[in-house]
């Protein structure tokens, strides 16, 4: 593990405070999980300098951290007790990665889904979502708690409601859940299994769906979180035992905690890095907050007061996460 010197200590601190001083207006920190700034530090895990970093998520059952390097294209993952990550190298943009039940690993490439055998990084494609991938590339997903895979588009150039949202049954059977999507990415679901929280980031919202774990059918839409434009835009998401969003905020130096029954922020957590891409909760009890962030879209200036941007972050926001689900189906006959 690598964790921050004293040099880069100061350089957090310093960059956390001053953020602060200058967000009052928008950080709303609301009830008891206000920390203290020391047990609210974000600490440097891995400065990888990953382009774009995204789609965190941890394997329980492995005690690993996966992530992905869409424009690197590369796989990462990370046994904690190891210094440094695996790198996969997959040859084309790569949105997201799951953990599989039988123990295969679930990557988005640019030009479909595939298995990849982490032993011996053989990749088999199963589902091809997007007929035409001249334009579009894979982005965020996540499993359902029926083991479906939901996976997203974008288009390259952002072009507006050229996207799809799909699910991806065990047997590899795809269905397009929604259209007029411009860029898919943060996706979850309630700890009852029964609403579906989802996020297509220029909309600037997360919506909510009534979901049915038995079909995998999502239906009644509605807006249930509002991110003003002066705080960044949403980007990944992950969830706590207390049924809280967590979202990462691009173009927003932070990762964020919503309540959404109530629409509230409820906590900021600053980074050092403009574009904060996704967040997952690890470790054994799910009590570390782990944070990807990109390079991409900084200028100079920026580069040079956030030389960490691109890195993997950590933090202990001072509540707990659930289980990931796995691609797979969960009760076998």
């Amino acid at each position: 593990m690598k964790i921050l010197n004293p040099t880069q200590t100061i350089f957090s601190v310093l960059l956390i405070a001053f953020w602060s001083c200058n967000n009052l207006g928008s950080t709303n920190v609301e009830n008891k999980e206000s920390q203290s700034e020391d047990s609210m530090t974000v600490e440097l895990v891995h400065d990888i300098q990953n382009a774009l970093g995204e789609g965190s998520i941890w394997n329980h059952k492995t005690g690993e951290l996966y992530w992905v390097d869409i424009e690197g294209h590369a796989l990462f993952t990370w046994d904690t007790k190891a210094k440094e990550p695996t790198k996969f190298e997959v040859g084309q943009h790569i949105g997201t990665v799951v953990p599989a039940i039988d123990g295969n690993i679930i990557i988005a490439l640019r030009t479909g889904i595939f298995r990849l055998n982490p032993k011996t990084r053989d990749m088999t494609k199963f589902s091809q979502p997007e007929s035409d991938t001249a334009g579009i590339r894979m982005n965020d997903g996540k499993c359902d708690p029926g083991g479906r895979f939901w996976v997203g588009s974008m288009h390259f150039d952002q072009i507006k409601y050229a996207a799809n949202l799909f699910r991806i049954d065990h047997d590899g059977t795809t269905t397009k859940m929604l259209d007029s999507i411009t860029i898919s990415n943060g996706i979850n679901w309630s700890l009852d299994h029964k609403t579906m929280y989802y996020i297509d980031t220029p909309d600037g919202n997360v919506k909510a769906f009534d979901y049915d774990n038995s079909t995998g059918d999502i239906s009644n839409g509605r807006v249930v979180v509002t991110i003003p434009d002066t705080m960044g835009f949403p980007d990944g998401m992950t969830i706590d035992a207390e049924g809280k969003l967590w979202i990462a905020l691009w173009n927003g130096n932070s990762v964020t905690r919503w309540d959404p029954e109530t629409g509230k922020l409820l906590q900021t957590i600053k980074v050092p890095a403009h574009n904060v891409t996704s967040c997952a909760f690890g470790d054994d009890d799910l009590s570390t907050l782990y944070i990807t962030t990109a390079r991409l879209d900084m200028t100079d200036e920026e580069l040079e007061a956030m030389p960490y941007a691109g890195g993997v972050f950590k933090v202990k926001p001072g509540v707990k996460g659930v289980p990931a689900h796995f691609f797979g189906n969960p009760n076998p006959q």
